[in-house]
């Protein structure tokens, strides 16, 4: 974690965070149960029941594309959809991805989990916006190209 990086401001932006259940399993481990004060955490989980976590939604919607279309209907603040590559990938294909905002860690690992699961077709993004911290972490922000040929 870089210090400079202003959270606060971050999470602001939204008023509801998406997640698929490995990444809010994860953020339990944390301490965290999803979004912050004020927003609205949606579980996308098969195996999850609603009694058990009263504090966020727990949604069964196959690949999150009802619910999204849903909510981007509605008026409000921006949606974060944090973790969950199934889930992106499900989103993505079904254009209700605007932009992505991913971060170069300079830490180099000999495995982990792919940014985009197979099968995935190709997306083409345009940059839009970088922000370099003290740490050496470079957060990159990208608009998703729409009918890209």
């Amino acid at each position: 974690m870089d210090p400079a990086i202003d959270w606060g401001a971050f999470m602001g932006r939204f008023d509801t965070v998406l997640m698929g259940r490995r990444t809010f399993d994860l953020m339990r481990t944390q301490g965290d149960g999803g979004g912050g004060k004020g927003q609205q955490s949606i579980v996308f989980s098969r195996s999850l029941r609603q009694a058990d976590f009263p504090d966020v939604m727990i949604a069964r919607d196959e690949g999150g594309v009802a619910l999204l279309a849903e909510l981007r209907g509605q008026p409000g603040k921006d949606i974060w959809l944090v973790g969950g590559g199934v889930l992106f990938r499900s989103l993505l294909d079904a254009g209700l991805v605007d932009i992505v905002e991913t971060a170069l860690v300079p830490i180099l690992l000999g495995e982990g989990l792919p940014m985009l699961p197979s099968p995935s077709r190709t997306v083409q993004l345009r940059y839009a916006d970088q922000t370099r911290y003290p740490s050496g972490i470079v957060a990159l922000t990208y608009d998703v190209v729409r009918n890209a040929k």
